[in-house]
């Protein structure tokens, strides 16, 4: 299965020196969005300092250079302004929308839709201007190759389907067009048809000949195709369709006049300036000239094969070497490792795009959940996508998923985007990868590489598991309280307590109190950053301040008292991650620490920002008051399940040996850990009492990827996360979360916890 690129070799290493942003990344998600090259932007950039670009209804200039866009775009798709006309929007959806509102239907007219095309298309169908609205399956549509029929001019109707699928990448042909536009649909009598052809997936890396095809309306996005600029968009308008269009609104710069006393106006001639309400994005649509001259300066037209043929030769090798990797991965029972969703074999370009769709199995056949498969890529620096990506229709045929079953996915809580990835032992999704000119086969087998590590089980040399041969823990009588954890600065190291600690009414009093922001006020997290961990902070209660430890740097000392007095402007507004959701009103703590945390991390821009004590933050569950933690005031962890979970681990292969359970504790990052006679118990808790304090437990703590990272030296492992997925059928889930019972007083001395009190948990 070796891959001979298209490429020369001077070619591929020009690439490669264009992306070096991208490291140690591995970025397979190209049908999210392609990357755009380093010199495209500096070019861009310079052409915007160089220049001075005015409002297009001010200048003649700027107008003539986006005439001049429109011209190269166009040409990209081998037809001219006589032929097509084309109106800039904001992307492919605000395309379809504008075809979906303004279509004239005739009056019995009708709409239909591809099933599996993307949420965009299916919302077409609150606002168009027919009853008449009709799905389409797949194999009905692919049928109209060889229908043989004949449309009139009776009704004005609609067909919207993609050009290519962007779930799986299979692509539709496009002699579809022509033979809907003359023959109509097989079972919607003689009605004309006209065609609305999304190809916001299909154009990213494959040739649209307008010339040779010709529906009436195309949609794109072009950031699909150059990665920049975003939110840019255009809606191709054949000749013959410009009629089928009416607007009602007009905005800035449609209408050659406009009265505001009477109801009067004047649209403008020409299609583009009637849809292009007010100023148009012309700084970004001249940014498109770097991207097409970017392109072909680096996959230059060759062998009588254009620029785009050259990539869409190349994305598809990808696949298909993908595509034939993953499908001949066995486990050590002969099952397959992956179940993928295609319908092709990768045998044909002209059929199939460069995306490859799969779910991962465990040697029983069962499936491991998509989130699980996100964050161990995430681990590995592989970037890749995972759900539904906007295309129902597609999941559900492909997945075999019934109506009743979606509508039982979401009763149990599934929503569009979330990760709750298995019901009852279901994919909600599946996995994809997809690949831009600028993939090599080395990222297609690092990937590869993470799917044997974290899924294809290893034994030992005797045949047993390690879980069967590791010897029983010990038991306790009574539980009880081993340490208290509190994290001051959230996803730095921990400030574990032996002895006791106060109480506030957010929780721990310190804990999870600051927070470190980036140059653009963006919370730092492990996830990022993993040497985080490596700072730890320390509470000293009697001189009030905090010290700083790395092992590379001298201790730093933050007084608090520096920080109880601040006017408005040393308030900052904080862009809280989507962790926490929240916008959170801070104060910032000064330079020099700010210095010595971008020291301490090699990361310049940061810093230190704590939160106000006007701030009120409550976790909904409960509606309690909570710091800056993701969630509710306490986490609790049982040793004894995380000994139990180390048990179950086949190898620790990263480390070459099995960490200590101090420190396999300290990933969890519980700030209350205690231990049981029994492993799991605190799943079935309902409410806990710790010494004389009571707690209701407002359930489990959902593990991301952060549980993989060392936090003694930072290093990334794929365990335990995916031992967790396993041992819970693909409920990443561990550990519970408290929050006290009744209001408390902060510096109030009755308000303690203290370590080897004992530990109740009560069931119901």
């Amino acid at each position: 299965m070796d891959l001979h690129s298209p490429y020369t070799t001077e070619e591929a290493i020009a690439i490669e020196k264009e992306f070096t942003r991208v490291k140690e990344k591995c970025y397979l998600d190209h049908a999210g969005t392609t990357l755009y090259a380093e010199s495209q932007i500096q070019a861009a950039c310079e052409k915007l300092a160089q220049n001075l670009y005015c409002n297009p209804h001010t200048s003649r200039t700027t107008e003539d250079l986006l005439d001049q866009v429109r011209y190269r775009v166009l040409r990209h798709f081998n037809t001219r302004s006589s032929e097509y006309s084309l109106i800039f929007t904001s992307g492919t959806t605000a395309s379809l929308k504008i075809v979906a509102e303004c279509y004239d239907f005739d009056p019995e007219g009708a709409f239909v839709y591809l099933k599996d095309s993307h949420t965009s298309v299916l919302g077409m169908r609150e606002i168009v201007g027919t009853e008449r609205i009709y799905p389409i399956e797949r194999k009905q549509l692919l049928k109209q190759i060889e229908f043989d029929g004949r449309s009139s001019n009776e009704h004005s109707s609609l067909v919207v389907f993609p050009a290519q699928c962007n779930f799986n990448g299979v692509k539709y042909p496009l002699e579809l067009i022509q033979k809907i536009q003359t023959d109509g649909i097989e079972g919607y009598g003689k009605e004309q048809f006209r065609v609305c052809l999304d190809a916001a997936s299909f154009v990213s890396t494959s040739f649209l000949d307008l010339s040779k095809y010709q529906p009436d309306f195309v949609c794109l996005s072009f950031y699909k195709v150059f990665g920049y600029p975003t939110g840019l968009g255009a809606l191709l308008v054949h000749r013959s369709a410009t009629n089928l269009l009416n607007k009602k609104y007009y905005g800035g710069g449609t209408v050659k006049i406009a009265m505001s006393g009477r109801n009067f106006h004047v649209k403008r001639d020409s299609l583009a300036e009637r849809f292009e309400d007010g100023t148009i994005a012309f700084t970004s649509i001249i940014a498109l000239l770097q991207g097409f001259e970017t392109l072909e300066r680096l996959v230059p037209s060759s062998a009588g094969l254009r620029s785009i043929e050259r990539i869409s030769q190349q994305t598809f090798h990808l696949g298909r070497y993908c595509f034939q990797r993953l499908k001949a991965l066995r486990h050590s029972n002969g099952t397959e490792v992956v179940r993928l969703y295609h319908d092709s074999e990768f045998s044909d370009r002209r059929l199939q795009g460069g995306i490859v769709n799969f779910n991962i199995l465990h040697e029983d056949g069962t499936f491991v959940g998509f989130a699980e498969v996100s964050y161990m890529a995430s681990i590995h620096n592989i970037v890749l996508r995972t759900g539904c990506f906007c295309n129902p229709g597609a999941c559900q045929r492909l997945l075999e998923l019934t109506d009743d079953d979606i509508l039982k996915q979401f009763d149990a809580g599934h929503v569009c985007g979330d990760a709750n990835d298995l019901i009852d032992g279901q994919p909600t999704g599946s996995v994809r990868v997809s690949f831009g000119y600028m993939t090599r086969k080395e990222d297609i087998d690092r990937l590869i590489e993470m799917i044997e590590k974290c899924y294809i089980r290893k034994s030992l040399a005797n045949g047993l598991t390690r879980a069967q041969i590791v010897s029983n823990y010990k038991t306790h009588d009574q539980p009880r309280l081993k340490m208290i954890c509190l994290f001051p600065i959230k996803s730095c190291g921990a400030f574990k307590v032996t002895t006791r600690w106060p109480l506030s009414h957010k929780g721990l009093k310190h804990d999870r109190e600051f927070v470190i922001v980036d140059e653009n006020g963006v919370a730092v997290t492990q996830k990022k950053l993993t040497e985080m961990c490596l700072i730890r902070p320390r509470i000293d209660l009697n001189n009030n301040e905090m010290i700083l430890s790395h092992p590379s740097m001298d201790d730093f000392v933050l007084d608090f008292t520096s920080l109880s007095d601040v006017d408005d402007t040393q308030q900052v507004k904080l862009c809280q991650t989507k962790v926490c959701q929240d916008n959170i009103q801070a104060i910032d703590c000064g330079d020099e620490v700010a210095d010595w945390i971008s020291v301490a991390l090699q990361t310049s821009g940061l810093r230190l920002l704590k939160q106000s004590d006007e701030e009120v933050r409550t976790f909904q569950k409960s509606e309690k008051e909570i710091s800056l933690s993701n969630q509710a005031q306490f986490l609790l962890i049982n040793q004894t399940s995380v000994r139990w979970l180390a048990e179950k681990v086949p190898d620790w292969d990263e480390l070459h040996e099995e960490p200590a359970l101090e420190s396999l504790v300290d990933r969890f990052r519980g700030n209350l850990i205690v231990e049981t006679s029994n492993a799991m118990e605190e799943c079935d808790w309902k409410q806990v009492t710790i010494g004389v304090m009571e707690f209701g437990v407002d359930g489990p703590c959902s593990r991301c990827q952060m549980i993989c990272i060392d936090q003694g030296s930072g290093i990334k492992t794929t365990e335990p996360l995916r031992t967790i997925a396993r041992e819970f059928k693909g409920k990443m889930r561990f550990g519970v979360y408290l929050s006290h019972v009744g209001m408390l007083r902060d510096g109030s001395d009755e308000q303690w916890l203290y370590c080897n009190c004992t530990v109740q948990g009560l069931v119901a």
